[in-house]
């Protein structure tokens, strides 16, 4: 009789930190990659730490002069009600990452369920689901949003909602083709003869593999809806004064930019980098997982 022999937990936990390496080698590699994970990593941190940051209330009116130049007091100058920019634009990074998190948070539990229902379901349920994501994404994302806002009135709770119905068709339907395909492999048909259920299907063998695509293409979202947030805040249909944002500190520097260039560089800057940074890091998430574009295992 063979000889068999267990399988020690240190065993496991070698191959787990062996691919955390490789993912980590691979990862340094690519410099965009880590220039995103920085801008990314410094504009969390800001936006968490930001009452320690600031160094004026935000919100303060005449705090002091109006359309001051940026000085030792006012890192960035002030606004036409004489409020900080600087702690404005810190404490403003809040609202596009809350809303991102927030929204894409909400979208991609929403698309995942209704994804694998559609993937695993009746026919007749799947092209129900089909009709209704195609419904949504008939639209223009942004003429839906103004829409939407339209309808619910201008509120942060409004964003992140119209933001997360806009993206859930997406989520879905990748979860589907990927759940759809899966669906009709051979270990999958095995599973189905010995009695598995349907619930330990998807939870075993179907969610496992359709989460990594998904996180990448939330992650590659990420800058999509911080931009699609300010410009909602720009056009006023985000959140209401005096609350900071970066959006909103843009469309005062837009309107006064005769009186001062400062506040459309101190509201502009702040998305582009977030913009970026996210965009940096997605794309190197990316690369490193998704097998057709990987470059060096």
């Amino acid at each position: 009789m063979a000889k068999v022999e267990a399988i020690r937990p240190e065993a496991i936990d070698s191959k787990d930190n062996g691919a955390f390496r490789t993912f980590l080698r691979q990862f340094r590699k690519n410099r965009l990659g880590m220039l995103g994970a920085v801008l990314a990593i410094l504009i969390a941190a800001v936006a968490i730490f930001a009452p320690l940051i600031i160094t004026h209330d935000p919100i303060g009116i005449m705090v002091g002069p109006r359309f001051a130049a940026p000085s030792q007091e006012f890192l960035l100058g002030t606004d036409q009600l004489g409020r900080d920019t600087f702690s404005r634009v810190v404490m403003g990074g809040r609202i596009p990452l809350l809303v991102a998190f927030a929204s894409l948070g909400s979208s991609l539990a929403v698309g995942l369920v209704l994804g694998l229902i559609a993937g695993f379901g009746p026919r007749w349920l799947d092209n129900a689901l089909l009709l209704f994501f195609d419904t949504i994404r008939s639209f223009p994302s942004i003429i839906f949003a103004l829409a939407m806002i339209a309808l619910l009135g201008p509120s942060l709770a409004s964003v992140i909602l119209v933001i997360a119905i806009t993206s859930m068709p997406i989520y879905a339907r990748v979860v589907r083709t990927q759940t759809e395909a899966l669906r009709s492999s051979e270990y999958i048909a095995a599973e189905c003869s010995m009695g598995a259920g349907t619930t330990r299907i998807l939870a075993v063998h179907v969610l496992p593999n359709v989460l990594g695509p998904l996180l990448i293409l939330v992650s590659m979202d990420v800058p999509a809806v911080i931009a699609m947030s300010a410009g909602l805040s720009f056009l006023g249909m985000g959140v209401r004064p005096p609350t900071p944002d970066w959006g909103a500190i843009l469309n005062d520097g837009y309107n006064h930019i005769n009186q001062s260039p400062w506040l459309v560089i101190a509201g502009g800057i702040p998305i582009v980098l977030a913009t970026l940074g996210f965009t940096f890091l997605g794309e190197a998430l990316r690369d490193i997982f998704d097998p057709k574009l990987r470059k060096d295992l």
